[in-house]
């Protein structure tokens, strides 16, 4: 069984001896229903510290899975899949959505599937074209990302600081959505998104950029918001470009006059 493990040559010696010990003990409890291990969480992406418990997911056939649970301890996180709930993708806005970025970048220790489980991860961790639209426009997102942005800056123009502040900092998540759909990707957790864009860097969003500006943003900085915009109206417009339609530029192009407190001052 150990020889059939791939692990990532980051781990620690007692992290190996853990996920060896792992998928042995799975292994033995139920043989070929074990189908595979993904290695999630910090130590999955080089990014543990002296206090970071491991976090696996371990893949069963569905009749396996129904008769086990998701277990939590001090040294690992040892959550389980079915095979149906791997291979099901969920939709933007359902319960398995913030589940799925739990694959981007995972390394697959085990796939007894011939590669299948291994594609069936990255399938969880990519937003597709269609998708893309639906989370943007359907799902308002972009929408709701330029209401906040025009919120916070009218509060800014009203001199109503902490309300401008508030409704940047709300701004944030509606803007990461955007950047990450666009990308087609799913977006990371707030722990993983400066690694995330400096390992995994995003087109048009320079992770100092990005980060600079989300910084700024959230401390409030009326010109970080309009930059952010810019940026953000540029980069729908190549993506409508590349789609072949127009739908997110006619969303923001349907602020009209509104738009102006969003302009470069």
């Amino acid at each position: 069984m150990t020889a059939d493990l791939t692990l990532p040559a980051w781990l620690t010696p007692d992290q190996r001896a853990t996920l060896t010990a792992l998928a042995e003990r799975n292994h033995a409890a139920h043989g070929d229903d074990l189908l595979g291990i993904l290695l999630s969480g910090s130590a999955g992406r080089d990014y543990a510290t002296e206090r970071s418990d491991v976090d696996v997911v371990v893949v069963l056939t569905d009749e396996a899975a129904a008769t086990r649970s998701t277990v939590h301890s001090a040294e690992v996180d040892e959550a389980v899949d079915s095979w149906s709930e791997l291979v099901d993708v969920p939709a933007f806005g359902t319960e398995g959505w913030w589940f799925r970025w739990t694959y981007a970048h995972a390394p697959v220790l085990l796939d007894r599937t011939g590669g299948e489980l291994s594609d069936a991860a990255r399938r969880q961790a990519v937003v597709a074209p269609e998708e893309a639209d639906s989370i943007l426009i359907d799902h308002d997102r972009l929408d709701g990302w330029i209401n906040f942005a025009y919120r916070a800056l009218k509060n800014d123009r009203d001199g109503r600081s902490v309300e401008a502040r508030l409704d940047a900092a709300e701004s944030v998540p509606w803007l990461l959505d955007v950047v990450f759909s666009i990308a087609g990707r799913v977006r990371p957790y707030n722990k993983y998104l400066p690694w995330e864009l400096r390992h995994h860097p995003v087109e048009d969003w320079p992770a100092d950029v990005l980060l600079g500006l989300l910084d700024r943003t959230l401390a409030g900085d009326p010109a970080a918001v309009r930059e952010t915009f810019t940026r953000v109206r540029a980069v729908c417009a190549s993506y409508d470009e590349w789609r072949g339609h127009t739908r997110t530029t006619d969303m923001i192009d349907g602020w009209g006059d509104e738009l102006d407190v969003l302009a470069p001052r």
